[in-house]
């Protein structure tokens, strides 16, 4: 039964990235698709395009890599001072100046979406990051059959798969299944209280096969090195590195 990897949100932790591909080399996956947000807010923005570059695998536009693309007019070949770090923007534009021209060419030609057949049966795979009509738009099992309606009827599937939310879901629509396979590079995990989030060091991501008209989904958590990861924050001047460490949660 031939698989296909669906990993996304890999926000330049290449650890995490590294341990999912280590997991899957063992059991006969034909292709990876990535769902997008390679590269944002990880100490390893290069490293992992470049990474995702030597894999060939299809990949899907995210809504931090349209983001990363639009800073490269400002961020290309300019130092930053990341004693001035003051928001969210300029902690992107960090991000943005570790991309080679290389990997601003790879990150271009990212898709908004992605199809795949599943199997001789006419079946078919939808990937995108958010929903197949925006890289913006969340879906989770809360959203209303209606939403659903609006953001998929469009784009007929068996399958649909997304990221975005940093949460694993498996989801009956109608006919169709809709799939989160979670975050390789920040997966989320609520702690009390609830507006608390913690990074659980553990990388998710999800495992499809489809074979005369059966198709079987498994979601994954592969573990990963975490020293490894506070090492490239701590190595690679990423701006508040301490900060980010302190969201980590070690399992």
């Amino acid at each position: 039964m031939p698989k296909i990897a669906i990993l996304s949100d890999i926000h330049g932790n290449l650890p995490a990235l590294e341990a999912v591909l280590a997991a899957i080399a063992s059991e006969g996956v034909e292709r990876i698709v990535c769902l997008g947000d390679v590269a944002a807010l990880g100490p390893q923005p290069h490293e992992v395009v470049a990474r995702l570059r030597a894999l060939g695998c299809s990949v899907v536009m995210g809504n931090t890599d349209a983001s990363l693309l639009a800073l490269q007019v400002e961020a290309s070949g300019v130092a930053m001072d990341v004693s001035a770090i003051e928001s969210n923007d300029d902690f992107d534009r960090w991000c943005a100046s570790q991309l080679t021209a290389e990997d601003v060419a790879t990150m271009r030609a990212f898709q908004p979406t992605v199809s795949l057949p599943l199997g001789e049966d006419g079946a078919t795979l939808l990937c995108y990051h958010g929903s197949p009509r925006s890289f913006d738009e969340r879906i989770t099992a809360e959203t209303p059959d209606a939403a659903l309606h609006a953001m998929l009827a469009a784009t007929p599937a068996q399958l649909y798969v997304g990221g975005h939310t940093h949460q694993q879901l498996l989801r009956r629509w109608r006919d169709a299944l809709i799939l989160n396979p979670g975050a390789v590079g920040f997966a989320k995990d609520a702690i009390a209280p609830a507006t608390l989030i913690r990074n659980p060091s553990w990388a998710e991501y999800a495992v499809v096969a489809s074979d005369s008209g059966r198709l079987d989904i498994s979601l994954r958590r592969a573990p990963f090195d975490l020293d490894a990861l506070f090492a490239a924050f701590d190595a690679t001047g990423i701006p508040c590195a301490q900060w980010r460490k302190g969201d980590w949660r070690r399992v």
